[in-house]
């Protein structure tokens, strides 16, 4: 299969990005990101947006928005910008624990993602959700992660994290070879179980296996690095981390 790119997760360099979102978008181009997920545009256009990314070779791999943002009211708003914008994957980066703590709950959620599945279909669009640890914990003897993906049609993305869910106890390469063709974007995030901060490469995760899987049975497009721990400065991780892939053949 083709090579799968890699992007960074602007909310890595968040602060960077609000201080100098022209300089830290250059930088990530630099170091050899090819994409990046936004989370948040810090007060600029779409048009901006675009012509940054454009100037520096950058694409877009997706971005973080809240599921109030896809909503009926806001959602034509929502593809535009990201049309504008050249993004194809609009995730959900976060829902309430509350918001899935039984199955009727979870089964809500999911037809509420169908919906907006099935109006961005034919604009060759996605939406999906972005799990925290919070995903992994039991609820009427099951995940949130299993229910949203038994409630959901198959073009809706399980943008699984790697790290957040090892965070939560849960077996991060079985939930990803189970849903192997639902993550066409998958978040690389390290964890370790004796450090608290760690870049990629440099803690628990079985890499290797995590790109068997995305590269054999999985429909991975897009490989993004989010680091939410910091050993050295967000850009020097967000490098180092770069580096680690590279030298593991990525």
């Amino acid at each position: 299969m083709a090579r799968i790119p890699i992007a960074l997760q602007l909310y890595s360099v968040r602060e960077d990005c609000k201080r100098d979102l022209p300089g830290t978008l250059a930088a990530v181009a630099k170091m050899g990101y090819e994409g990046v997920e936004f989370a948040g545009y810090y007060d600029r256009t779409a048009s901006e947006l675009r012509k940054m990314l454009d100037d520096l070779g950058l694409k877009v791999a997706g971005t973080h928005t809240g599921l109030n943002t896809l909503e009926a009211d806001q959602l034509k708003a929502t593809i535009e910008f990201n049309q504008t914008l050249g993004n194809r994957f609009l995730i959900v980066p976060w829902i309430d624990a509350e918001k899935l703590s039984s199955r009727q709950a979870c089964a809500e959620i999911g037809r509420t993602l169908d919906g907006i599945a099935a109006q961005l279909r034919p604009l060759k669009m996605h939406t999906g959700y972005h799990n925290h640890s919070h995903d992994f914990a039991a609820v009427d003897g099951a995940t949130p992660w299993d229910l949203l993906a038994q409630s959901t049609g198959p073009d809706v993305v399980l943008q699984l994290d790697i790290g957040n869910a090892m965070h939560g106890g849960a077996d991060a390469l079985a939930y990803l070879r189970k849903y192997a063709d639902r993550g066409l974007t998958i978040h690389l995030k390290e964890f370790s179980k004796t450090k608290d901060k760690v870049i990629i490469g440099e803690g628990d995760v079985n890499w290797k296996e995590v790109f068997d899987i995305c590269e054999s049975t999985g429909k991975t497009e897009w490989y993004i690095v989010e680091q939410e721990s910091y050993p050295y400065p967000p850009l020097e991780a967000a490098e180092r981390c770069l580096k680690n892939l590279r030298a593991m053949g990525k």
